[in-house]
């Protein structure tokens, strides 16, 4: 089933991310088609950003930051060795509920292969995955919350190119992600290639921002310094979003003012 939006692109109105209902984001769906299994993407994930999180000390990031962070709980995992909280800034009101209860009542079964992943690529993970959890805060709120310089540490994944058809929205979400960090902090994130606005189920379309490498380097640039994008390729056990792969993206907030 194609998921895309069918709409004839000429006709339709860029939409941004105020014009969707996250509340209603569709979490038991979105976990179904994307969560319930370790897909290869997740795999190439997970070994890209174990990398970034073993290259520092248990414990030397006081607080990380995941923006938009979802119903996805690796990226959370990930960073329970070096920080010593990570605040999951959500801004929906499905997901947050959905983490509140991962956290407090543990995390579901489904995601222990996720975590035995991460453990085995940083063995300074805690032995559980609950314990590698408690150091997440879940903070209701969204880009325009974030307190600049805040961060060690920011990661972001399928996030700007998946809420907005609105590049210059697209753009700011990028700029804030970036702003963040400390000076001198260090970035994080996934992008779904080329995606469309898409579905999940046969729920509403949902607004998307096709975006390739030469779009992120355009817009990651000028705002910070060692940048670099690596590429998985398509992966075909998904549902067809549209997309035509993963980037992953490292960076840092350069020591002076970022770039606006």
């Amino acid at each position: 089933m194609d998921r895309t939006d069918p709409r004839p692109r000429a006709e339709h109105r860029a939409r941004r991310n105020r014009d969707a209902d996250w509340n209603a984001w569709p979490v038991v769906d979105y976990l179904a088609e994307n969560y319930r299994r370790l897909h290869p993407c997740d795999v190439g994930v997970i070994h890209h950003h174990s990398a970034v999180y073993r290259s520092y000390a248990p414990a030397a990031l006081d607080r990380t930051l995941e923006l938009g962070a979802g119903p996805n709980l690796y990226p959370l995992m990930l960073a329970g060795a070096a920080s010593r909280r990570v605040d999951a800034l959500e801004p929906s009101a499905a997901n947050v509920r959905y983490l509140r209860h991962q956290l407090v009542h543990g995390a579901d079964d489904s995601w222990q292969p996720f975590y035995a992943l991460c453990r085995s690529l940083d063995p300074a993970l805690p032995e559980s995955c609950a314990d590698a959890l408690s150091r997440v805060r879940v903070v209701p709120g969204t880009a325009d919350d974030l307190t600049p310089g805040r961060y060690d540490l920011a990661s972001m994944n399928f996030v700007a190119e998946s809420v907005t058809e609105d590049f210059d929205e697209f753009t700011a979400l990028c700029a804030a992600f970036v702003r963040s960090v400390r000076p001198g902090g260090r970035l994080l994130a996934s992008f779904m290639e080329q995606m469309p606005s898409y579905r999940i189920g046969t729920g509403p379309v949902w607004p998307a921002c096709p975006v390739d490498e030469a779009t992120l380097r355009g817009v990651f640039a000028l705002r910070t310094t060692g940048l670099r994008i690596v590429r998985l390729a398509k992966d075909r056990t998904l549902p067809e979003y549209g997309d035509t792969g993963v980037l992953l993206l490292t960076a840092e907030r350069p020591e002076g003012p970022a770039g606006e």
